[in-house]
């Protein structure tokens, strides 16, 4: 999740029978990785978090009864006070000088590492934990199958493309997290399933079940405070690139190489569809979107309503 003042939101193989990694079908044969990368990922985050919290320093910034730190017997790890920080973090100044994203310093200082370094940084302890639970859930499932290349791959690319996009349209405020590369791994998870359709065998089970945890998730986006923008980039992103590293060979071809009297293409027509077109539209949309940011572009200009993207006005909230 995002919020838009501090916050963005050795292997072997084996037979696969209808198990949870969405109900592959008996025949197929898979190979399993060991996951080492989201683990390390988890990891890293934690370690920048406390390296966060050792720069911010509350007790020394900030004094008085009014402005207490939260949870002062930790030191200089101690919170920001809950009505500057509710995530339970760092001060923004503290976020903004660790490498959060900030369109200004993109732009006219020329520090274009902050959209990399972005997702790396998180607004709070509940923002961190939510994020890395989330990691865990998604990417160990995917590293198993797919290993640590494609997988690290599709987590970078996806967290830099929605930093792409959060800078477009979100330019008056800083956005930190890892949501983007999030939502990237379930955008490849949606496409694995697409481009990999004759291989599964509840294949309507799986695809209603992750377009509602996209809905849902993108859905929350809509709050205030909230960088959905990120959350959007990194999901086109990570759809994009789950077409062109993803691609299983189609059902029926293992057996076919066992049966010379068979013969089945190792991929489907489809498959090489989808592929090229996914590469063009990646290729064609990061090199748009960095050209329109180091120009200056504001995309609300070129999009009347696509803030409500990120921030649905109602009776209950302002944005």
């Amino acid at each position: 999740m995002a919020n838009r003042d501090v916050e963005r939101g050795g292997k072997q193989n084996r037979e696969v029978h209808n198990n949870n990694n969405y109900f592959y079908d008996e025949s197929s044969r898979d190979t399993h990785w060991t996951p080492w990368l989201v683990p390390a990922i988890v990891v890293a985050n934690l370690a920048v978090f406390i390296a966060v919290m050792f720069v911010n320093d509350c007790p020394k910034k900030i004094n008085g009864p009014n402005k207490a730190c939260v949870a002062r017997f930790l030191g200089r790890f101690s919170f920001q006070p809950l009505r500057e920080n509710p995530l339970f973090g760092p001060s923004s100044s503290t976020l903004e000088r660790m490498g959060a994203l900030e369109w200004r310093k993109v732009v006219h200082e020329h520090q274009g590492w902050r959209l990399v370094t972005c997702m790396w940084l998180h607004a709070g302890i509940i923002h961190l934990l939510t994020n890395m639970l989330s990691l865990i859930f998604i990417g160990i499932r995917l590293e198993q199958q797919f290993g640590f290349i494609r997988v690290g791959l599709i987590y970078l690319v996806s967290g830099f493309g929605g930093s792409i996009l959060s800078s477009l349209f979100l330019q008056e405020s800083i956005s930190v997290g890892a949501s983007g590369a999030l939502f990237g791994l379930l955008g490849a998870m949606l496409s694995e399933l697409l481009t990999n359709w004759t291989i599964y065998a509840n294949k309507a089970a799986a695809l209603v079940t992750l377009l509602f945890i996209i809905a849902i998730n993108l859905g929350l986006g809509l709050l205030p405070r909230v960088d959905n923008f990120a959350h959007i980039g990194g999901f086109l992103t990570g759809l994009c690139l789950g077409f062109i590293l993803l691609v299983r060979p189609q059902y029926g071809w293992e057996a076919s190489r066992t049966n010379t009297s068979v013969t089945k293409r190792k991929h489907s027509m489809y498959q090489y569809v989808l592929f090229v077109v996914a590469a063009v539209l990646l290729v064609v949309g990061l090199t748009v979107g960095l050209v329109m940011l180091f120009k200056g572009e504001n995309g609300n200009k070129h999009c009347k309503w696509c803030h409500r993207l990120s921030c649905f006005p109602t009776s209950k909230w302002t944005c």
